[in-house]
C-alpha cells in the first residue's frame, strides 16, 4: 500500500510522517534507533494494519527524517508531546496507538499525561521506565558515551538472548556500524541522557482506564517487566510472541495477529469519523 510522507513542525521541530489507509486513526511510535520503515513497514505491520485502519507512522525526533536536536532538553518527555501535537495537527481527537521498545516506553508516558487522546493502547517490548535507579542513570551515560563513538556495546549486551553466547568485540563493532549507518549518533546520545526523564510511576499506571495491550517476544528481556506491570494493571492484556527475542518480535506474525485481534474488540464506538470524540475540537 502506497503511503503519503508529510512532515509537520512540533514545537519547532520538524516531524516526518507516512499515512495510508481508512478507518479509526492507529498512530505508530517505533522503537529507539529505528525509524517507521525499519519498525514498521518492512516487517509488514503498517501494511497490515492499513487494510483496516487509517494508520499513521512518524519518525520520533532523533530519527529518520524528523529533526535531529543535539541538546537532551528536546527530548525526554517532548517526544511523548509529539503524539497529541500530531492528532492535533490531523484533526484527530482520539486514536489507538501503537508503541515498540522506546516507543512503548513512550506510549507510558502518554498514558499518564494524554489518557483521554486514546481509544487503547499497546505497550511493545517496553513496561515503561519504571522504578528508575541511580544505576539506571549510570546506565543511560555510557550507553550515550559509547553512541557518540558509534558503539551499541552495553545496548547489545542488555538486550541479548540469555540463552545465546554473548556476541564477540568485532561482532559488536560490526552490528554497530550495520545499525548506526546514516544515523546522528550525538542525537542518538541526547535521546538515551534524557531516558530519566521519561519514568512513570506505578501508581500513575495503576490509575489507567484506557483499554491496554501488552506484546512481547518470548526471549525478550522485557518480558519480566510486561509481566510485572500486569500485576499492577489487572486489566492489561499480556501477549507472548513464541520464540521472539526483543528485536524480532514486530516480523512475526502473531504480532499483527494480536494487535488486530485486540483492536477490533475495542472499536471507537462514539467516536466520531475523524476519531473525535463528541465536542472534540479539530485543528489543522
Amino acid at each position: 500500500m502506497q503511503a503519503e510522507e508529510r512532515f509537520f513542525d512540533s514545537d519547532g521541530v520538524a516531524i516526518r510522517y507516512l499515512e495510508a489507509g481508512r478507518g479509526e486513526p492507529v498512530i505508530l511510535v517505533h522503537g529507539y534507533n529505528y525509524d517507521t520503515e525499519q519498525q514498521w513497514v518492512e516487517p509488514g505491520v503498517f501494511d497490515g494494519l492499513a487494510a483496516c485502519y487509517r494508520v499513521i507512522g512518524f519518525d520520533a525526533r532523533g530519527h529518520g527524517k524528523s529533526g535531529k536536536p543535539h541538546q537532551r532538553r528536546f527530548y525526554g518527555l517532548e517526544m511523548a508531546r509529539d503524539v497529541p501535537r500530531l492528532l492535533d495537527h490531523l484533526g484527530i481527537g482520539r486514536a489507538h496507538i501503537i508503541g515498540y521498545s522506546m516507543g512503548g516506553h513512550i506510549v507510558a508516558n502518554l498514558l499518564t499525561m494524554n489518557p483521554e487522546r486514546f481509544l487503547t493502547a499497546t505497550l511493545g517490548g517496553g513496561a515503561g521506565r519504571r522504578n528508575w535507579t541511580a544505576e539506571d542513570q549510570r546506565r543511560v551515560e555510557v550507553e550515550a558515551e559509547e553512541m557518540e563513538q558509534g558503539l551499541l556495546r552495553t545496548q547489545l549486551l542488555r538486550l541479548w538472548p540469555k540463552d545465546r553466547p554473548p556476541p564477540s568485540d568485532e561482532e559488536i563493532r560490526r552490528r554497530s556500524a550495520k545499525s548506526l549507518a546514516g544515523k546522528d549518533v550525538l542525537a542518538l546520545a541526547a535521546i538515551r541522557r534524557s531516558n530519566g526523564d521519561q519514568v512513570v510511576t506505578d501508581r500513575e499506571l495503576a490509575a489507567v482506564t484506557v483499554p491496554t495491550l501488552a506484546i512481547v517476544g518470548a526471549d525478550d528481556p522485557y518480558r519480566t517487566d510486561l509481566e510485572a506491570l500486569k500485576k499492577i494493571m489487572p486489566q492489561l492484556k499480556l501477549v507472548t510472541v513464541p520464540g521472539a527475542t526483543h528485536g524480532s518480535a514486530p516480523s512475526k506474525p502473531e504480532f499483527v495477529d494480536a494487535l488486530m485481534a485486540f483492536l477490533a474488540t475495542h472499536p471507537a464506538g462514539e467516536a466520531g469519523p475523524s476519531g473525535s470524540p463528541p465536542g472534540a475540537r479539530s485543528s489543522h
